[in-house]
């Protein structure tokens, strides 16, 4: 599934697959200069889903953080 993901990101030069001829065989992804054009949309997201999360503590559901990504 992940595979098919990025696939089709990669298809709609969102993100940039790059192949290093080594063993073990190693790829990384990166962002396109036309991915980076979401970074506004994905910001807002993780902010929205920042404040559904305090609201729903608020409301007594357990929820824990295991990572939190700082903005750079």
């Amino acid at each position: 599934m992940l595979t098919q993901q990025l696939r089709e990101l990669e298809r709609d030069g969102i993100i940039i697959r790059t192949v290093y001829n080594q063993i073990p065989p190693k790829v990384e992804y990166s962002l396109s200069d036309y991915g980076k054009t979401l970074t506004k949309v994905l910001d807002f997201m993780c902010d929205w889903g920042g404040s559904h999360i305090e609201k729903r503590q608020q409301e007594g559901e357990a929820i824990i953080i295991a990572h939190k990504l700082s903005k750079a």
